[in-house]
């Protein structure tokens, strides 16, 4: 198991991509705040100057890493870009629950991290003065998280919108048509089980099987030759969105894999940057 992680470790999200940013100026940072009982649970909290509970709203952002790595940290180089862009916005990065070797914190302990933290940030959003619109961005296994919490969770507290690089969106399809073969044993060990074991199981965790009309508006970025999460995911979930006649757009990079830089790592913060002030306003 270690191998297959170190593996995966491989791919998270631009791993090695040293795109410089301005520092993001007039934010004060809060780390590690505590959002729950376990070291891991915890969150950076990125306030702009002129935070008010009434139109500040709040990123959160879910790092990757198979559920089994990464850390909150992958995201800091992007969070100054974010704020450059989005200065009016408070950014929230989470930390939560990985997989371990010894086969602690398997799912649901992810989902569960992640809607404890979006509790706790909406709960605390008065003290720390920004107002309880929100937005969800994860990128590969953050990605699924975002897409899981925003569609399954919209009746408790509704994001304004999901963005989600190359996150997983059905893991039984995941499973049984994987990019690359190390995947549905990823899979069955962090789930505990096979599709044909428990097929409910699997459909709890798959966001494809979440999505209704009311769903958050979404915004899906993918690489064509994505071997880890193959495009086919974006795909299945953009079918349903159109059968729901959810709101969405779909940014397909033909020639990009689980990652991208330079040119398309620009156009993809722009579509982000285009997308939240077109449909959060």
């Amino acid at each position: 198991m270690q191998k297959l992680l170190f593996l995966l470790t491989l791919t998270i999200w631009l791993v090695g991509c040293k795109k410089k940013s301005d520092e993001g100026s007039g934010y004060d940072k809060k780390a590690n705040i505590a959002y729950g009982t376990d070291a891991q649970q915890v969150l950076d909290l990125y306030l702009p100057g002129n935070a008010n509970a009434s139109s500040t709203k709040l990123m959160i952002l879910i790092h990757g890493g198979a559920w089994a790595d990464g850390d909150k940290a992958d995201f800091d180089i992007y969070i100054n870009e974010l704020q450059r862009r989005l200065p009016d916005y408070a950014f929230a990065n989470i930390n939560y629950r990985l997989y371990t070797s010894t086969g602690q914190n398997k799912f649901p302990a992810q989902e569960e991290d992640v809607k404890a933290a979006v509790n706790f940030l909406l709960n605390k959003s008065a003290d720390y003065k920004y107002s309880k619109d929100f937005i969800l961005l994860g990128a590969s296994a953050g990605g699924h998280l975002a897409l899981l919490q925003g569609y399954k969770y919209a009746n408790i507290a509704k994001p304004k919108a999901i963005i989600s690089f190359f996150g997983p969106t059905d893991f039984t399809d995941l499973y049984h048509n994987p990019g690359m073969p190390i995947v549905p044993t990823l899979l069955a060990t962090i789930i505990g089980a096979t599709p044909s074991q428990n097929a409910a199981l699997y459909d709890s965790y798959s966001p494809v099987h979440f999505v209704t009309p009311q769903s958050p508006h979404t915004l899906l970025l993918h690489g064509g030759k994505d071997e880890l999460v193959p495009v086919r995911q974006a795909i299945q979930l953009t079918d349903k969105l159109n059968a729901a006649k959810v709101v969405y757009e779909y940014i397909y990079y033909p020639t990009e894999g689980h990652s991208w830089t330079g040119p398309n790592l620009d156009d993809s913060f722009n579509k982000v940057e285009a997308f939240i002030r077109k449909h959060v306003p």
